[in-house]
């Protein structure tokens, strides 16, 4: 399993050598991730769909057809609708959340009820049953880009192009994900990819504080917010989006995870945040396009104001070129 796999489907709670300062920045590398705060939430929460949408289904009316995920948070079950015959996937969550948690998650889901994008997972409903958290997710029948790989450069500017859509009107919204990953980004049979899991996704305050909690997956997380000293202690969240986006569609091309296969596999998490934070940049390969190249390079910069926004790389020349994705129907999960 690469560094930081997991599914969006899944309930699992959820990056050269180093320079000669290497000794003494070690230290430095800090990633909190047993803090949490009491009242932080540690379940995923997909965008909810806007207020003008149908009624949530009843619980009562949707029948359990398989489980398509499942891990040490909960499962997840395909369902179909008993009376209009639409897919969904149910996520439960296992466990009984105290009041705090589940008015907490009740809060976020009101902040993105209003939430919509073609390029984000819809969330159907939610059901607190006895403790029992249970949302029900549109179905995506291509299940996540995890371990893809696509050799066509027109296929990588579709799936870039559609990333960055949903991105960009998260961040215009003040909303940041802080988890994007190829697990995270899920496909359908139509093509069609679209982020998920907004388990760390947060609301940029209006005062535009940073977001300082240490939670996500460390393989694609960025330098400055693995140690803090690279930045003088501030984060961006929306520039943090960038750098995991960036280094998603690199594994897409190179077929592997970017800083290198074997990090991380031994829980050697020390070398893959010094790979992260001081090793040489991965790059696109030497026979790929010159605009693929620099769109990696300009995802991939360890100072976050270098970094282009979201709306910036859709302009960007690489997504000039797009191609449809390969039939995916035989992939549903």
């Amino acid at each position: 399993m690469r560094p930081g796999s997991g599914s969006a489907y899944s309930t699992q709670p959820s990056q050269g050598g180093p320079s000669t300062r290497t000794s003494r920045r070690r230290q430095n590398l800090t990633l909190p991730l047993p803090q949490r705060e009491p009242s932080s939430l540690a379940v995923p929460l997909p965008l909810p769909p806007p207020s003008a949408s149908s009624p949530v289904p009843a619980l009562a009316d949707l029948d359990r057809i398989r489980r398509v995920g499942s891990g040490a948070g909960g499962t997840v079950w395909l369902t179909r609708h008993r009376n209009t015959g639409r897919l969904y996937a149910l996520k439960i969550i296992h466990g009984h959340h105290d009041d705090d948690v589940r008015c907490q998650m009740r809060r976020e889901i009101e902040i993105l009820r209003d939430a919509d994008s073609p390029s984000v997972v819809r969330c159907h409903g939610f059901y607190d049953r006895g403790g029992e958290i249970q949302i029900l997710l549109e179905y995506m029948d291509g299940g996540s880009l995890e371990g893809r790989v696509f050799s066509s450069e027109a296929q990588l500017a579709g799936i870039a192009r559609q990333v960055l859509s949903g991105l960009a009107y998260l961040h215009r919204r003040r909303i940041v994900h802080r988890d994007i990953k190829p697990s995270n980004l899920l496909v359908n049979s139509r093509g069609e990819v679209k982020i998920a899991d907004f388990g760390v996704g947060r609301i940029l305050a209006q005062t535009m504080d940073p977001c300082n909690s240490a939670v996500g997956t460390i393989a694609y997380m960025s330098p400055e917010r693995i140690n803090t000293d690279l930045n003088e202690g501030a984060y961006d969240g929306r520039a943090g989006d960038i750098w995991s986006f960036g280094v998603s569609i690199l594994e897409f091309s190179l077929g592997r995870f970017p800083f290198g296969e074997r990090l991380g596999r031994q829980g050697d998490w020390a070398s893959l945040m010094m790979a992260i934070c001081y090793a040489a940049l991965p790059e696109a390969p030497s026979i790929a396009s010159p605009e693929f190249r620099n769109f990696v390079n300009s995802c991939l910069q360890r100072e976050p104001v270098k970094r282009p926004t979201a709306e910036q790389l859709l302009r960007h020349p690489f997504l000039a070129q797009t191609s449809p994705l390969p039939d995916l129907s035989s992939l549903r999960i």
